[in-house]
This record gives structure tokens, C-alpha cells and sequence, in this order.
């Protein structure tokens, strides 16, 4: 992140696009206005070849808005339904990492891009964080960085459109320990929840301020410690910034050179959004909670753009933040060990087949 005016002024220019797009958005009634409003036009400018980006740190700064609002909704009697349903985080975090799999087997046979790039490509754990694990195995990050910031804005567009034409609205809501606006608490708020993210953030950790954010502000609401609510305008804003940044990842010459790929990349994310629906119609099934609920928190989309979405709609946000974080942890964990013992096993295969030794 460096602020040079040099790059002050794509995001500057990027930020006022989104905010076109967001009150057009808002007027309009679109779901999720301040976010899919951004990131469509700025989207749309970039492919139109307007030189814009998006704000230097003004995706982190999102996150650190929103993570703190997240950890507002962990009231003592939430924490104790979701600490009830451990299982079902892990199970669902689980069922991400073999659907990531089957995406990217799905992509390597659709395209005959290499195995390893498609994985990496498909494995919904963030552009970022799966564009690094990708290259210490050989993929290829400029696909992968593509790919995996192409499936956040289908989700972002998709799961919050169809829920809005469905009417799923309201189905499931949960209230933050607090409502009102306290400046001086909200002050203190802020600072709290800005020290966790800069310290994930010092330590390396993906997804630093909203999981820095979430780890300060969680722990004050089960504590029922309410400094203060969010303000609806500094939430918004917090979506302008996010969703600007979306749209700036939009590249217009690799839609163009590759077009082949980006449409079968629509293929394995449909195909991901419709399997997790599934998933999470049988997990409501078993457990009773709201099948919209389930399907947002199981949705192979960002934490950030999941939970705003839950938040907008009131769908049980402290839900679907617990199953995204979760999900985000098994994720960056486990996918390479996984990929690695996969790995081996298939050149074991090969040794094996080739007559030098035995299948392991």
C-alpha cells in the first residue's frame, strides 16, 4: 500500500465511480446497493478502458468497518447457539475444500489448464492468500489471481439478486447487542477493533482487519461490554470501499484473451453456488435453522461480501461471519497439505504403473 499520488489518483477516480454507482444503485433498490453499485460501474469503466483502481488500503479499511459490525451481532445467547453447531462448521468448512477440488478438476477438464492452476483457481479461500499457495506449487497466479476474484463478483452479484427476487428478506434476524450510537464509545470501538486488525495484519495473517476486527469486537459484545453501535453511513462506506476494490480487479485484456477460460470459470462457480445450495438445504434439514440463512453462509463468497449480504437482509449475520471464518481457517490451513499429499499419491501412481514400484 503506498500512498504516491501516482497512485492516489486511479483510486480516487475509482472511489467516485463507485460512489455514481452505489446512489444509482440505491435508487434504483438494488440489493446490497453500496457494494454490487461499485462494483459494477467501476467495473464496467475498466472494461470501457477508463484508468481508475482501487484506494490504497480502502479494501483493508473496508474490512475493519465491517469486521467491527460483525462482532457486534455475538451476543452471549448467539455465541451459544453457534459454539452449539461446532460441527457444522467444520463439516461445512470441509465440504468447501472438496468442492474447490471438484471445481478445479471440473476447470482442468473444461480448459486443459494445468491441474494445479485450476485447483487453486477454484478453492474459494481469497484471491490473495490462494495466488500464493498457487505459486509455491507451480501454478499460474496470473489465472488463478483472475479466476478467484471473477467468483467473488458472480457470488456478489448472483446469491444476493436471487435472494432479493425471492423475497428471502428478514427470514432469520439477529439484533447487535447494541443499537445506539455512542461517539465517544464508537471511538473507542474503532481504535480497539483498528489495533487487532494492524496486529493480524503485522503478523502476516489473510484477511488481517476484518479477522482482527471480529477478534476484538466479538470478545466486548459476549462480554456484554456495548461501547456503541455502527452508524448506517460509515457501514456504507465501508461497502463503497470493498466494492470499488472488487471492481477494480476487473481486467479487460484477460476477458478478452481467454475467453474460453472465463466461460468455464461461469461453469464451475454455477456449479459451486447450486452444490452448496444443496449442501445447505440438507444441513437445515438436519439442524432447523433457515435453509437462507444456511446457503449465505455456505455460499463460496468472501467473508466480507457473505456477512454484508446476511447483515442487509437480515439473515443471521453471527451465523454466516462463524461458517466464512471458519470455512477461511480450514481453508488456508489444509488446502496445501492436502494438495501436497494428493500430489504424492498420484506420482506414486505413476511410479507404480510404470512398473518401478508399488502403488502406495
Amino acid at each position: 500500500m503506498r500512498w504516491t499520488w501516482k497512485a492516489l489518483v486511479p483510486g480516487l477516480k475509482g472511489l467516485a465511480v463507485g460512489l455514481i454507482g452505489g446512489v444509482l444503485a440505491a435508487m434504483g433498490h438494488v440489493p446490497l446497493p453500496w457494494i454490487i453499485g461499485p462494483l459494477v460501474a467501476v467495473a464496467a469503466s475498466r472494461f470501457a478502458g477508463v484508468q481508475l483502481g482501487a484506494f490504497p488500503g480502502g479494501r483493508q479499511a473496508g474490512q475493519w468497518i465491517i469486521g467491527t459490525v460483525l462482532g457486534l451481532y455475538f451476543t452471549p445467547e448467539v455465541t451459544a447457539i453457534v459454539a452449539r453447531l461446532w460441527w457444522l462448521l467444520i463439516l461445512a468448512g470441509a465440504f468447501a475444500l472438496a468442492l474447490g477440488y471438484l471445481s478445479g478438476f471440473l476447470l482442468n477438464a473444461m480448459t486443459g489448464v494445468d491441474k494445479t492452476t485450476a485447483v487453486f483457481a477454484s478453492v474459494p479461500g481469497g484471491a490473495a492468500e490462494m495466488s500464493v499457495l498457487g505459486e509455491r506449487y507451480g501454478a499460474r497466479v496470473d489465472v488463478v489471481a483472475a479466476a478467484q476474484s471473477l467468483r467473488i463478483m458472480l457470488v456478489v452479484l448472483v446469491v444476493p439478486t436471487a435472494f432479493a427476487a425471492l423475497g428471502l428478506h428478514g427470514a432469520d434476524p439477529f439484533q447487535p447487542g447494541t443499537t445506539e450510537v455512542r461517539p465517544q464509545g464508537l471511538a473507542v470501538l474503532l481504535v480497539a477493533t483498528l489495533a487487532g486488525g494492524l496486529l493480524l495484519a503485522r503478523a502476516r495473517v489473510p484477511n488481517a482487519f476484518i479477522l482482527g476486527a471480529l477478534a476484538v469486537a466479538i470478545p466486548l459484545t459476549v462480554g456484554e461490554i456495548n461501547l456503541s453501535a455502527v452508524p448506517r453511513p460509515l457501514s456504507n462506506a465501508a461497502q463503497l470501499l470493498i466494492g470499488s476494490a472488487l471492481g477494480a480487479r476487473f481486467e479487460r485484456d484477460f476477458l478478452r484473451q481467454a475467453p474460453r477460460l472465463v466461460g468455464a470459470i461461469l461453469v464451475t462457480v454455477a456449479a459451486a453456488i447450486a452444490l452448496s445450495a444443496l449442501f445447505a438445504w440438507a444441513a437445515a434439514t438436519v439442524t432447523g435453522l433457515h435453509t437462507a440463512t444456511l446457503v449465505l453462509a455456505t455460499a463460496p463468497g468472501g467473508i466480507a461480501e457473505m456477512a454484508i449480504t446476511a447483515k442487509v437482509l437480515e439473515l443471521g449475520v453471527p451465523l454466516v461471519t462463524s461458517f466464512h471464518v471458519t470455512r477461511v481457517v480450514i481453508l488456508l490451513t489444509c488446502s496445501a497439505p492436502v494438495f501436497a499429499s494428493l500430489r504424492r499419491h498420484r506420482a506414486a501412481q505413476r511410479h507404480g504403473s510404470d512398473g518401478r514400484g508399488p502403488v502406495a
